[in-house]
């Protein structure tokens, strides 16, 4: 019997349309069942659109929506009938094996937090997103979940890269680092010099401290940071994708030659931008939350829901949560660890 995966099918700025045809593509590829929540009336429709049988799919009446832009705490309080807030009750009775959202981020992570609860032993959650490299992927956390950090934190989110570097992206040992303004341990606020120390004697496979020139450079497999550097780094990574892309079209097409140049390499620049754009690679894992929560891209197409969904599937199979509340463990019961973080 396979797992159960909650969709959200009225999260995102195409809900319900590309959300349910994301759905649709994806039960073609894993055979889990799949829970859509959503407005019935909303998701009978697409089917029907689609041509699809909703025989094979259960369906979750949530009359409510969270905007992209409502108060998430306020939100997922009030609106107790929203389809997130019932996709995170469902996660914590067990009624799903992992819930996937292009909803309102704030409100996944409140609802996660809160409805859902934490693993075990950790303190915080936080948003990975897997970036390209020049030797693959790494992982950035975090992204947006914690925007004040403490070293704890910071330990447990290295911690939970490590095991999901290793168990989805296939990376024997992976490396750790933290994200900083310069690689000497000196470097930073008194927040990344404490943390410096504790992951020096953590069990993880620490490579020091990463500056933003070298994220790209796939040295480091899990790179670590709170949550206001890494959004930052995210758009500001995304947004240079953008430019570099549409200033190369501007300047080509000055003349005949350029014109000719700019369609030849269209199809490569496209490439290029959906490479550093997580909305065509799927869903960010929240990690630390006691089931396995995916959050879509607000823009995410099809392909991007598709992705996500994938990603969930392959998290349930690996027991991912089980091996993060091992490692949680090992790393905060280190007796190195716990004599810096008592200081």
């Amino acid at each position: 019997m396979g797992y159960r995966i909650g969709i959200d099918i009225s999260g995102g700025d195409n809900a319900p349309g590309a959300v349910f045809e994301g759905a649709m593509l994806a039960s073609r590829e894993i055979h889990d069942k799949f829970v859509l929540i959503g407005v019935q009336q909303e998701i009978v429709e697409e089917a029907r659109k689609h041509r699809v049988d909703l025989s094979n799919f259960e369906i979750v009446h949530a009359p409510d929506k969270i905007g992209m832009e409502e108060s998430p705490a306020v939100t997922v309080r009030k609106k107790k009938d929203s389809s997130i807030a019932i996709g995170a009750a469902m996660l914590r009775d067990k009624k799903i094996d992992a819930f996937v959202s292009c909803g309102n981020t704030g409100a996944m992570v409140c609802a996660s937090t809160l409805i859902v609860g934490l693993i075990e032993g950790v303190e915080r959650p936080g948003i990975a997103i897997t970036i390209p490299t020049k030797k693959g992927v790494s992982l950035i956390i975090d992204v947006g979940a914690n925007i004040d950090c403490k070293p704890l934190h910071l330990l447990q989110y290295g911690a939970m890269a490590s095991v999901y570097s290793r168990l989805v992206l296939g990376k024997g040992n992976p490396t750790v680092g933290i994200l900083n303004i310069g690689e000497e341990e000196s470097k930073g606020t008194d927040l990344y010099k404490t943390t410096h120390k504790i992951f020096s004697v953590a069990p993880l496979n620490f490579m020091g401290n990463i500056e933003a020139k070298n994220v790209f450079s796939g040295e480091c497999d899990c790179v670590v940071c709170d949550g206001v550097m890494g959004n930052i780094a995210l758009k500001v990574s995304e947004s240079c994708a953008d430019f570099i892309v549409k200033s190369f079209s501007a300047a080509a097409r000055k003349n005949l030659l350029g014109i000719l140049g700019y369609l030849m390499m269209r199809g490569n620049l496209s490439e290029f931008k959906k490479k550093l754009d997580y909305a065509e690679t799927g869903g960010a894992p929240l990690l630390g939350i006691d089931g396995i929560v995916i959050e879509g891209h607000g823009r995410s197409n099809a392909k991007a829901v598709k992705n996500a969904i994938k990603v969930a599937a392959k998290e349930l199979k690996q027991d991912l949560n089980a091996e993060i509340k091992r490692k949680i463990d090992e790393v905060c019961q280190d007796n190195r660890v716990r004599q810096i973080l008592a200081a």
